[in-house]
């Protein structure tokens, strides 16, 4: 390209924050925001980033789409909700309009094994615009090349399992009660636990409805199951209530969750394969004590086995990196809802963004 990558940023929350100046440091432009809180709406982002104005106000979701036909992006960065039902809006916007987009929900990292229908109603329409959506963040390399790069130095594998944590506090209150912090053991197993509780088929109906709400590694393991080669032939979820010793105060959630109560969640999903090869992950997201933080873990089972352990990794800061990184080979990448296993290795960009578009 011969200009600076131009980028807008939907949702100006917490991560908004890196995310902007990331673009902004490796030679991308800022040139559109969007919120739906009303009191950030109007406001010109460099008063969000803590600097100087730059002259780009945050617009309001249902302006959205008369600021991006104005602007022309050749991205969309899309950081608001986990679930792929909570930013439908926003991606089907994008791939009506044939703008690329970039996004943290979780879900979308590999939607196609928990929501299918909207999935592909996404991927015909980006692929009809000529345009790429896609699902990026922490766990394109933390839950996935890493793991599969430990994979490629293995002469046989019987399994892969992994746990990841990290502390609600940071990502808002929705997430917080996603995951069930600050329920009562009870009250968790009727709202969050029950769900594992349902039957393949049930599950499956629920699946191809697009009402199932699944915990971050059961698309983790659909992404590793297409890098990978395998085929799954049953997926199952599991999810567990963390407590802590004592009582804990959640800013987030602006109470104080009582000792013995949930403080969160371990999601536990389980993927067989035709190959034999097993996979076992497990997210733990949760309202951490004092002596607590992020931890990764991924063992990888077989001949010879392997273990990784990163402590204290900066997940948000992460997270936000890896989209910056990643939005040349959104660019460059095929039309459609594509999953970045398909867009090869993740690469540190020293130059400009601009100088890795094709």
């Amino acid at each position: 390209m011969n200009q600076k990558v131009r980028v807008v940023q939907y949702g100006t929350g917490k991560m908004a924050v890196y995310t902007m100046r990331y673009v902004m440091e490796q030679g991308g432009e800022v040139v559109g925001a969007v919120d739906i809180n009303p009191d950030v709406v109007g406001k010109d982002i460099g008063e969000i980033l803590g600097k100087e104005p730059l002259g780009v106000v945050v617009t309001d979701a249902k302006d959205a789409e008369a600021m991006l036909k104005e602007v022309k992006p050749d991205i969309c960065v899309v950081e608001t909700m986990s679930l792929l039902s909570d930013v439908k809006d926003a991606l089907l916007l994008c791939a009506r309009l044939g703008i690329n987009a970039i996004t943290t929900c979780e879900e979308a990292f590999y939607a196609f094994n928990s929501n299918p229908t909207l999935s592909r109603e996404i991927d015909t329409l980006a692929k009809e615009n000529h345009c790429t959506i896609t699902g990026s963040g922490y766990q394109d390399i933390y839950w996935g090349q890493l793991i599969t790069s430990l994979a490629g130095s293995t002469h046989k594998i019987t399994k892969i399992k992994g746990s990841s944590s990290y502390n609600v506090e940071d990502y808002g209150i929705a997430l917080a009660k996603a995951h069930g912090a600050g329920l009562s053991l009870e009250e968790f197993d009727q709202q969050i636990a029950s769900v594992d509780r349902m039957s393949d088929a049930e599950r499956d109906a629920l699946i191809q409805s697009g009402a199932y709400a699944p915990s971050y590694m059961w698309n983790v393991n659909g992404w590793l199951a297409l890098k990978l080669g395998l085929h799954i032939t049953k997926q199952s979820q599991k999810c567990i209530p963390q407590t802590y010793k004592e009582d804990i105060t959640s800013e987030t959630l602006k109470e104080v969750i009582p000792s013995g109560h949930a403080t969160g969640m371990s999601a536990v999903v389980t993927s067989l394969t035709e190959e034999g090869i097993v996979l076992e992950t497990e997210c733990i997201g949760k309202v951490y004590g004092p002596d607590e933080f992020d931890k990764n873990e991924w063992t990888v089972v077989g001949e010879p086995e392997t273990t990784l352990v990163i402590n204290k990794p900066q997940t948000v800061e992460l997270t936000c990196a890896t989209i910056v990184n990643r939005i040349p080979d959104v660019i460059n990448s095929k039309p459609g809802f594509v999953p970045t296993c398909e867009m090869g290795e993740l690469t540190y960009k020293i130059k400009d963004l601009d100088t890795y578009i094709s």
